[in-house]
């Protein structure tokens, strides 16, 4: 097996967030994407548009009252030191440090709504990541991640590319669980900042040309003539059809160029940020273009129990604000953004009463999603929450709304049932539906 470490966060409880992609391995010239490839092969037929979604995961849990939900009118201990300011569209007012965000809103909805009841940072992020909130702290599945359930229910849009993919890396909670490694998220195990990005998995290895390649296929094919004499489940012949399309990935551009970022206009990659978050972003951009159906976008790092305000204001939200923008923009200047979403969001928000460290803590009672694109109704705001930004007082929606939104633009059904080892019937969601005011 191959484990692919990817750049991690660090959050309060001292843990890595770092996350690990295996893959089964077929160790010829360095391939790795078979398993991945049984998607295809598994997942139902559909009539659905190719639809595609684009998550921006911010692990550690982002400031919703310093973000997307000020409130000017509260106390100073509340409020904190940022002011609101304009958007495009009239009445709605965001933190003045997302003023590139703040151009765009009439693309955008924002979702204040957002609410559950877990502080942990594994047991809120897999309840967002999942819909399913387990009962101790982890950092892995019990159930599977978003993704995964994309990468089973719908594949891949476009042969020859990953159904689901994270950049740079997996955060926590992104992998298969009962569905199976096949359905965990490939990673290109690089940061698309680096000025040297290449994917490792999508070239061959210095010592291995193509003919030398090819002959280790000729081989395997040898080998598996004679394991097939002896398959007597029919398992063979559909190992033979991954480890084919795995060589025709390799051996073909569509999944290179895909993810060859440095095709891209200097001037594009500015405006997205030169940065991992950015590079991410556009790197996502391209991917969905080519036919990836789901991708994660890790922004790992907010976590502001101390020094909330500076943290945001140099560091975290200029990063945001810039990536974030020019996705959006550049999804709508393409043509993209009625079929690719945009939704970001973290495990959960952040206290409204700052603390003595001048930083905020873990409070799920409320916080902030984005949404862009997809085809839903842009331009609004839904929900709204107390004066101190504490807890919902219209239109709450939980894990399982957020989720069952996402699902119902890629058009899965978030109640088809699955099975898990005990072959106990789990359903993709057990409850929440859309979120009426996007949707309808």
């Amino acid at each position: 097996m191959l484990e692919v470490r990817g750049a991690g966060y660090r959050c309060c409880d001292g843990m890595s967030r770092r996350s690990f992609l295996r893959v089964g391995m077929l160790g010829l010239g360095g391939l790795t994407l078979a398993d991945l490839l049984r998607v295809r092969a598994d997942s139902p037929s559909r009539s659905t548009p190719d639809t595609a979604v684009i998550q921006i995961w911010l692990g550690g849990g982002p400031s919703h009252i310093d973000m997307y939900d000020l409130k000017p009118g509260a106390p100073a201990e509340f409020r904190g030191e940022f002011r609101e300011m304009a958007t495009n569209v009239s009445g709605i007012r965001i933190s003045e440090h997302l003023p590139l965000e703040a151009r765009l809103m009439d693309k955008m909805s924002i979702v204040r709504s957002g609410t559950h009841t877990n502080a942990g940072h594994g047991m809120g992020t897999h309840w967002m990541m999942t819909g399913y909130v387990p009962t101790i702290e982890i950092n892995d599945n019990l159930n599977p991640s978003t993704g995964s359930i994309v990468s089973r229910m719908r594949g891949a849009n476009a042969p020859r590319v990953p159904a689901y993919v994270c950049l740079p890396s997996p955060p926590p909670s992104a992998n298969a669980a009962y569905l199976g490694v096949a359905y965990n998220p490939f990673s290109p195990g690089n940061d698309p900042s680096d000025a040297n990005f290449q994917v490792r998995d999508l070239r061959l290895m210095p010592q291995v040309d193509l003919g030398r390649f090819r002959g280790r296929r000729d081989l395997l094919r040898g080998i598996d003539n004679l394991r097939r004499d002896v398959d007597i489940e029919g398992t063979a012949q559909g190992y033979d059809r991954f480890y084919r399309d795995a060589f025709e990935i390799v051996t073909s551009p569509q999944c290179r160029e895909a993810f060859n970022i440095h095709q891209e206009e200097p001037r594009l990659r500015d405006r997205y940020g030169r940065d991992s978050w950015g590079q991410s972003a556009l790197l996502a951009r391209r991917l969905v273009e080519a036919g990836v159906t789901f991708v994660t976008v890790n922004m790992g790092g907010w976590d502001t129990h101390g020094n909330n305000f500076q943290e945001l204001r140099t560091r975290l939200l200029p990063r945001y604000d810039r990536a974030v923008s020019a996705l959006i923009s550049d999804l709508a200047d393409r043509g993209l953004s009625r079929r690719v979403l945009v939704v970001t969001y973290g495990e959960f928000g952040r206290t409204p009463r700052i603390n003595p460290q001048a930083g905020r803590d873990h409070w799920p009672g409320a916080m902030s999603v984005l949404f862009a694109g997809g085809g839903l109704r842009m331009g609004q705001v839904i929900g709204s929450t107390d004066a101190r930004a504490e807890y919902p007082t219209t239109r709450p929606c939980g894990p399982q709304d957020i989720l069952a939104t996402i699902y119902q633009v890629l058009g899965i059904d978030y109640r088809h049932e699955f099975h898990d080892a005990a072959q106990r019937p789990i359903p993709i969601l057990n409850e929440g539906r859309p979120i009426e005011e996007l949707v309808g």
